[in-house]
C-alpha cells in the first residue's frame, strides 16, 4: 500500500501544486490540463469520491486547512474550538492538546521548544502540576496556533532560504522563499520544522549544535533543497 501511494504521488506530481496528507491539490493548471490528469488517475486504477472532489475553486477547506493557489493556512474555525477550552487539568487533556497542535507543527516556529514543558509533563513518572513554565508553554502554544502564518506554496524554479536556530531546549529550521505575489516581492515561510535536543547533544558546543541542526534540517527538507540552489542562514559565526 505504501509503495502504491508513493508511485501514485510521483505520477501525478507534474499536475499538483502540493499533496496534503495524501490528498492531491491541483494548482495553477488550466482547465485543459484536467483531462490529462484524470486520464492518469484512470490509468493507475485510482478513484476519487465525487462528493469530495472540487474543481475550479480559488480556495477550499481540506483536513483542517485552508488551501489556495498561493498558500496553505490553518482553518481558524477548527482552532477556535480548542483555543476556547479551559486550561488542561490532567495528562489526558495535555496529550490531546499536544496531538492537536502537533498536527499544525509545520506552521509553528520552534514548536518542539514551545511544547517541551508540556511534553515532559506527560512522562510516565511525572506528577501532574501546572507550574509557571507549563502555564507559559500552554499560553504560548495557544498564541502560536492563532497567529500562525499561512505557508507559501513552494516554487521549485526559485531558490529557497533555510534559517537555522538552536537553543538549550531544541533545534529548529524555517524554510523560506521569495515569491512575487500581487506584483510585489514577498518572502514567506514554506514550512517550519523543529525537534527537542537529545541528552547526548545537549553537551555540544554552540557551533557543533548549529552544525548538527544544519545537517538534520537539510536531510529533513531534502525534497525541497535538492531541486534548486538554496541558501543556509545561521547566526553562529563558527558554523558559517
Amino acid at each position: 500500500m505504501k509503495s502504491s501511494l508513493e508511485n501514485f504521488q510521483k505520477d501525478v506530481q507534474s499536475f499538483t501544486l502540493m499533496t496534503l496528507f495524501s490528498v492531491p491539490i491541483l494548482g495553477k493548471n488550466t482547465y485543459t490540463d484536467y483531462p490529462e490528469f484524470l486520464g492518469k488517475i484512470q490509468s493507475l486504477n485510482k478513484k476519487f469520491p465525487s462528493k469530495k472532489s472540487h474543481f475550479g475553486f480559488k480556495e477550499l477547506k481540506a483536513l483542517g486547512h485552508v488551501v489556495s493557489g498561493l498558500s496553505l493556512g490553518i482553518d481558524k474555525n477548527k482552532v477556535a474550538a480548542v483555543i476556547l477550552r479551559p486550561m488542561p487539568q490532567n495528562k489526558k487533556r495535555i496529550q490531546s492538546l499536544l496531538g492537536f497542535s502537533g498536527y499544525y507543527r509545520l506552521h509553528i516556529r520552534d514548536f518542539a521548544s514551545i511544547a517541551r514543558p508540556l511534553s515532559k509533563l506527560c512522562d510516565k513518572d511525572t506528577v501532574f502540576e501546572m507550574s509557571v513554565d507549563r502555564i507559559r508553554a500552554f499560553e504560548s502554544l495557544r498564541q502560536a496556533l492563532t497567529t500562525a502564518p499561512p505557508l507559501l506554496m513552494p516554487n521549485f524554479k526559485l531558490p529557497f532560504k533555510l534559517y537555522i536556530d538552536t537553543s538549550g531546549d531544541g533545534m529548529g529550521a524555517a524554510l523560506h522563499q521569495f515569491q512575487i505575489i500581487n506584483d510585489k516581492p514577498v518572502e514567506g515561510p514554506i514550512c517550519f520544522i523543529s525537534r527537542q535536543i537529545k541528552p547526548t547533544a545537549a553537551r555540544y558546543w554552540a557551533s557543533q549544535m548549529e552544525s548538527l541542526c544544519i545537517v538534520w534540517a537539510s536531510e529533513k527538507l531534502n525534497y525541497f533543497l535538492e531541486r534548486c540552489v538554496s541558501e543556509v542562514i545561521t547566526d553562529c559565526t563558527a558554523a558559517k
